[in-house]
């Protein structure tokens, strides 16, 4: 994985998937309608693992096999295009910090009791010409009506960005997941050992030395309970 070691290290986290460096996209027989990666069915924009406080800089996809009717397109949308459609006080409103993100399904599929979300963080954050973004259309909400508003109008301003990439056998898209967010068209799997199939590696420039020594040379972040008390 010669591209993952440019952009960083190689990582995989031990909430999810067992901590695998490389994960397998491909749709699964009972999960169609699950907002994750085994499942078919459309969903929106997001950055990756939005709610750790240890997110991956670099998302890597590379296409193994397309879906039957080649359709299932990987959507792309940069929050700094977005933020440009988006009105001052909009953004004003993103870069309070007041919101909060649910844990996506792939780190609950062990647990028993719903974590309870992550936050309050900001949605947009950084330097007014090149913000970065800490949001998913599907986990992130806000308590009040602005919050709730702006998280809306960001939606549509990221939709009107978009660029929709029909991602071939061979192909790697590689991700600003600070910048980038991004979603998936649906598609009809057929469960016949010919359905999409890509896999995905995460990759960080930098991880706090704390982190590191109880990472013990491995390259899994450890699970969220023992790393909360460092930020």
């Amino acid at each position: 994985m010669l591209i993952a070691e440019t952009l960083g290290t190689m990582i995989g986290y031990a909430d999810e998937k067992s901590g695998d460096l490389v994960h397998n996209v491909q749709p699964l027989p009972g999960e169609e309608t699950r907002i994750e990666g085994s499942g078919s069915v459309a969903f929106d924009f997001h950055i990756e693992n939005v709610h750790h406080a240890l997110r991956p800089d670099f998302i890597g996809l590379i296409c193994l096999r397309q879906d039957h009717d080649r359709i299932a397109a990987t959507r792309i949308a940069s929050c700094r295009e977005a933020m440009e459609l988006l009105k001052p006080e909009t953004v004003q409103t993103l870069r309070r910090c007041q919101f909060h993100s649910n844990y996506p399904g792939s780190f609950t599929r062990e647990t028993t009791v719903e974590p309870a979300p992550s936050g309050p963080h900001p949605v947009l954050f950084g330097s007014a010409d090149k913000p970065f973004m800490r949001f998913n259309s599907h986990n992130t909400t806000s308590l009040n009506k602005a919050g709730r508003f702006a998280l809306r109008t960001l939606a549509e301003a990221l939709e009107d960005v978009c660029h929709d990439v029909i991602l071939q056998p061979g192909d790697c898209a590689v991700l600003d997941n600070n910048v980038a967010a991004h979603g998936r068209s649906s598609f009809a799997p057929r469960y016949d050992g010919q359905d999409r199939w890509l896999r995905r590696f995460y990759s960080i420039k930098s991880i706090p030395h704390s982190v590191l020594q109880m990472m013990n040379g491995s390259r899994v972040i450890p699970p969220i309970p023992a790393i909360e008390g460092i930020w």
